[in-house]
């Protein structure tokens, strides 16, 4: 039997998350934005209408705003977007046992096997698409193949509210003539590179030499060459909350960047989504990780350890610390991603003495009290009902214009 993979990506999630509470906003240009009020921050995402107009994720606001004047920005409520995540996740397991979540907005599922119940790929995935747009207000696009990288390839070619099949026996009429820019993975650094070696579509990198992709371009040139032709083999994995290993957030720049301090803020607010997460599950880790995607593809993880904590100032610190020492201002930089392990850790830490441990120990009771007070505001008035002095600082230094 054949397998049958969908990759379901949410459209504009987290602005469509507001259109479906606050329909006097559909139809109108419309973002979700760090700090509306005050027109600093970024745009967390814009919908469909905004981006006519060239509005784009990471985009500061002053810019947006230069580009679409009327456009309504609303504050993120990211702890709302966690609850609809949750809700499409509930009910793409009614389709599939298997389902493994890759991010707040998309998943994939195994449908294998799944006819008899729900008719061909393309009925079942119109039946999913409907449910989640007349059950919970929300858009997607569903990408339909054999395995998981080119369902995840089909479900970018039609947006918003498409379906599209992308089997292997296809990929020469419908994948190789793209751009091989237009592939998942593939930067415009990379792009540039791979169209002096005389690769400009997708067939045309399918088809060149292996082993000359390898000696140019390293690994990634055999992992390029793999899925230009559409290899991928590994299974849908479902993953289990209980067993939690890291917790992490990334996001992808608007424009590649060459110096740290200009991407602060952003990294700020990415360690505030992951320690809110991490003291939710009560989860103090003792391993912070940073991830650095440079604009040709090639990526550097680096990590180092840290008292057991869930506190976003330490977390912050330690990770934006290590983001410094290793960020390389030569080489321009797409994705920037924080994550925290070692949870196994907690309560292993330095021996300290008694005097130490006493103060410690009540700096950090105060400080854990703070914060959970903090979420607990946050949770029932949303996330910029709360803004720390630091960020404030920040979005004063960095975001002016």
């Amino acid at each position: 039997m054949s397998r049958v993979v969908f990759l379901v990506d949410m459209n504009a999630f987290f602005i469509s998350c507001e259109m479906s509470r606050k329909p006097e906003i559909s139809g109108k240009p419309a973002a979700v934005a760090g700090d509306p009020k005050n027109r600093s921050g970024i745009i967390l995402a814009a919908n469909y209408e905004a981006r006519k107009f060239g509005v784009k994720t990471t985009m500061v606001i002053h810019q947006a705003l230069k580009l679409c004047p009327g456009m309504v920005l609303v504050p993120p409520d990211h702890h709302y977007y966690e609850e609809k995540s949750k809700e499409v996740m509930s009910l793409l397991g009614n389709y599939s046992p298997i389902v493994e979540q890759n991010s707040i907005d998309e998943a994939w599922l195994d449908m294998t096997g799944t006819e008899e119940l729900f008719g061909s790929p393309v009925e079942a995935a119109r039946r999913i698409m409907t449910d989640i747009n007349e059950g919970l207000g929300l858009w997607c696009s569903i990408g339909i193949s054999e395995n998981k990288l080119l369902a995840k390839i089909a479900s970018e070619l039609k947006k918003p509210m498409g379906i599209t099949e992308l089997w292997l026996k296809d990929i020469k009429q419908k994948l190789w003539p793209l751009k091989v820019t237009d592939m998942y993975g593939v930067g415009r650094q990379t792009g540039l590179k791979l169209n002096n070696l005389g690769i400009v579509t997708i067939g045309d990198l399918a088809g060149y030499e292996p082993k000359a992709l390898t000696r140019l371009l390293g690994k990634m040139g055999a992992e390029l060459h793999a899925s230009a032709n559409g290899q991928d083999y590994s299974p849908v994995t479902p993953r289990s909350t209980g067993e939690m290993k890291s917790i992490g957030r990334s996001t992808t720049l608007s424009e590649d960047v060459t110096d740290v301090e200009a991407i602060r803020n952003i990294f700020y607010e990415l360690c505030e989504e992951v320690g809110f997460d991490a003291r939710k599950h009560n989860k103090k880790a003792g391993t912070v990780q940073i991830t650095i995607k440079y604009s040709d593809f090639q990526s550097i993880t680096r990590q180092t350890g840290i008292e057991p904590t869930f506190l976003t100032r330490e977390i912050f610190e330690k990770g934006f610390s290590l983001l410094s020492h290793n960020w390389n201002s030569f080489r321009p930089v797409r994705l920037i991603g924080i994550s925290i392990t070692g949870f196994e850790r907690e309560g292993h830490s330095r021996q300290l003495s008694l005097f130490e441990e006493d103060n410690l120990q009540n700096q950090t009771e105060k400080e854990e009290k703070l914060e959970k007070a903090i979420d607990d505001i946050r949770t029932r008035h949303g996330l910029t009902s709360i803004t720390r002095a630091a960020q404030i600082k920040d979005k004063n230094k960095y975001n002016k214009s």
